[in-house]
């Protein structure tokens, strides 16, 4: 088989011991790591074909891979106004205020990343942003993407005037006269402003999604667990691989959610494996609660607030009984749960779905963000994998717990926040992801927020819970190993080995020995997914 792609004077790194291989050299054929060993030796094995480049002492690791984001939604999320440098109303308002004066008489204000901590001590309604969104109608997504606020005028031209019942833990949020406040928690409720709002384009939502994803190949990534397969997800995908232009390998979980039928499931079963070259389905994402900042996790004790006491699914029991059949079908499942009796629920549904039946199906926890000592330990026995994004914990809560997070939990549960440490010393696989757009993607930021765990604006500030920091080469092996392990893939991918995927991540310094404040602006030279060049820097 043909040699497509040389790379000479090499530092390969080994994520499993975290030190260099002996070779400097290797070989690409066929997408694959076809040959390990000294310049000389590899060289030889090109010819006029093939692509040689002399990395001059960089660091090679394997491909790095987002072990939870969102892709699509991703892309046209972030198209709007990004509100999430403003960090009170005053600067909320302003950034509304200049856009505002962008817009032709009757366009829709798109604005995504709002904190809710810029609210202060007010409520999280659209009363606050007035007189500055009066008759403009606008949607403006709050960080944790389980809510939106809408202006007076977007909820007019959706009709939606009053509550509204809905099969899972939505909620159009109304003051004491019945009048909905702006605010609109989770998914269903979200919708129905959504669905009123101008929609863009098949191919405006190809060409986001295209650059987005040309902009993760920049920063080193070469793979991503996506976390929905919503609206025309699949498609798209399907569209951008067919022409090469899909930069990422993608494996995509559809999502399952309450009141799904016999029908329903049996579609996401027979959808696993479907895909392409570059992706495929594999899979099924649920949700067992929502979160913290909006109050609707499902906690075993309430907020402050005496909010978050109750499952998105209104009967767990119904989730349990999916998670079985599921679970006796072969497919993995991620549920999103972060109070501590969503995780609770969930292992204990993937308990019995074991229950004589431990056929090394790998299932996924997603968020995790409070639990109490006694969970931690059922993660290793169950093979249940701990899916962590410490830049949440670095870039919404603060180190002193005055942050609406920290607040409505209360000072032990807030001290329990992220436990990546914990996790991993009971034995649990921890894989690292952004969340992206909750939090950017670029994965050497990832890395780093699981080592320092300061917000990422301004590392001068201290650390939040410093004693659930990882290590360099733990914080590697979770965007290597681990997504490899979770994916089932770990014969085929996360490690520099002959016959293994040539997805390669290439940096300007070693990650293991660059300190976590530097890492984030380390120079990313070269991706390389499936043995071909996504992103390759002047330098080189």
């Amino acid at each position: 088989m043909r040699t497509s792609l040389v790379l000479l004077s090499a530092r390969l790194l080994d994520p499993v011991t975290g030190r260099l291989l002996p070779e400097s050299a290797l070989a690409v054929a066929g997408g694959r790591i076809a040959a390990l060993g000294d310049d000389r030796e590899i060289r030889a094995l090109a010819d006029s074909s093939t692509t040689v480049v002399d990395l001059k002492g960089a660091a090679v690791t394997p491909g790095l891979t987002d072990g939870h984001l969102h892709p699509v939604s991703g892309a046209e999320l972030t198209h709007g106004l990004d509100l999430s440098g403003c960090t009170d109303l005053d600067s909320v308002r302003e950034a509304l205020a200049r856009e505002v004066r962008t817009l032709e008489r009757g366009a829709w204000l798109f604005g995504w990343g709002l904190d809710p901590n810029a609210f202060g001590d007010r409520p999280v309604e659209s009363a606050a942003l007035a007189p500055v969104l009066d008759g403009v109608p606008a949607l403006l997504q709050l960080f944790d993407a389980h809510s939106m606020l809408a202006s007076p005028r977007a909820l007019e031209l959706a009709g939606v005037d009053g509550p509204r019942t809905f099969d899972q833990a939505a909620e159009v949020v109304c003051d004491d006269s019945g009048q909905p406040t702006g605010l609109l928690l989770e998914d269903a409720a979200c919708e129905l402003v959504e669905r009123a709002a101008p929609q863009p384009t098949h191919a405006e939502r190809r060409d986001r999604l295209a650059a987005a994803l040309r902009a993760m190949a920049a920063a080193g990534l070469t793979g991503g667990h996506a976390m929905d397969a919503n609206g025309e997800s699949l498609a798209l995908y399907t569209e951008l691989d067919a022409v090469g232009a899909l930069p990422l390998r993608l494996r995509v979980a559809p999502w399952c959610q309450p009141g799904t039928d016999a029908d329903g499931l049996r579609s996401l079963i027979e959808q696993q494996g479907t895909g392409g070259a570059l992706w495929r389905t594999a899979g099924v994402k649920l949700f067992m609660d929502g979160t913290i900042d909006n109050g609707t996790a499902w906690l075993e004790h309430p907020d402050c607030h005496g909010e978050s006491t109750h499952a998105f699914w209104p009967d767990p029991a119904a989730y349990t009984h999916i998670i079985g059949e599921l679970h006796r079908a072969g497919v993995p499942t991620a549920t999103h749960a972060i109070g501590d009796a969503a995780v609770r629920h969930v292992l204990d549904s993937v308990e019995k779905a074991q229950a004589g039946d431990r056929s090394g199906v790998r299932h996924r926890i997603e968020h995790i963000e409070s639990v109490p000592d006694d969970t931690l330990r059922r993660f290793a026995e169950l093979g249940v994998i701990a899916s962590m994004q410490p830049t949440h914990c670095c870039d919404f809560t603060r180190a002193d717990h005055t942050d609406n997070w920290s607040r409505r939990l209360g000072e032990e549960r807030a001290s329990r926040a992220w436990r990546c440490r914990d996790l991993r010393d009971s034995g649990a696989s921890v894989v690292l992801g952004s969340d992206w757009p909750i939090a950017p993607f670029p994965p050497l930021g990832v890395m780093a927020g699981a080592r320092h765990r300061r917000p990422s604006r301004d590392l001068t500030q201290p650390p939040h819970g410093p004693e659930q920091a990882l290590t360099a080469l733990e914080a590697l092996q979770g965007m290597t190993l681990v997504p490899a392990f979770a994916a089932g893939e770990e014969h085929e991918a996360g490690r520099l080995v002959v016959g293994h995927r040539a997805d390669l991540t290439v940096l300007a310094d070693d990650p293991l020995t660059v300190t976590a404040t530097e890492l984030p602006d380390l120079p990313v030279l070269l991706t390389v997914l499936d043995g071909r060049p996504t992103h390759r820097d002047a330098s080189l």
